[in-house]
């Protein structure tokens, strides 16, 4: 493991440390690495659209909205190939929520949540991506969470 030391002015330092104590980090170390891992999985999302990742899409919908509930399905039918699971339940009388776990291309992954999201009656969705990379151990191939730009395991 490698040792960074970086100076902050005082208002960032505090800012910083206030989101240390909201979260309930052990240390600023931790804190930092998570900020770190977040933003070098947005750059890898923007510099490597063809890789591979794994995602949570949640939404929520009005399951009264005609058709709505056959068309999701039907969208996650249509894309099979990326759709690993679905958990669906009922908030109330008139909405439900849905969480689908996708693995593949992270365009394609992008772009079947925006099908899904930009449906008549879904009022909130929200995507979460982890960039993959493929890792070889033990004679075969696997899927890892990898660090940054590279290809290296998060450990």
């Amino acid at each position: 493991m490698k040792r960074l030391t970086m100076s902050l002015d005082d208002d960032l330092a505090d800012a910083f440390d206030a989101i240390v104590s909201e979260r309930g980090y052990e240390n600023r170390s931790e804190a930092f690495r998570d900020l770190l891992r977040a933003d070098l999985g947005k750059a890898r999302q923007q510099d490597n659209p063809d890789g591979l990742c794994v995602a949570t899409l949640s939404y929520v919908y009005n399951h009264h909205q005609r058709q709505l509930a056959l068309r999701l399905t039907d969208l996650q039918h249509e894309h099979h190939e990326l759709t690993i699971s679905t958990t669906h339940a009922h908030l109330d009388h008139d909405h439900c929520v849905e969480v689908v776990i996708l693995r593949g291309q992270t365009r394609l992954v992008q772009a079947f949540a925006k099908s899904v999201t930009t449906q008549a009656g879904v009022s909130h969705g929200a995507l979460h991506i982890v960039p993959l990379a493929a890792h070889h151990a033990h004679g075969h191939e696997h899927l890892v969470p990898v660090v940054g730009a590279g290809t290296r395991p998060v450990r």
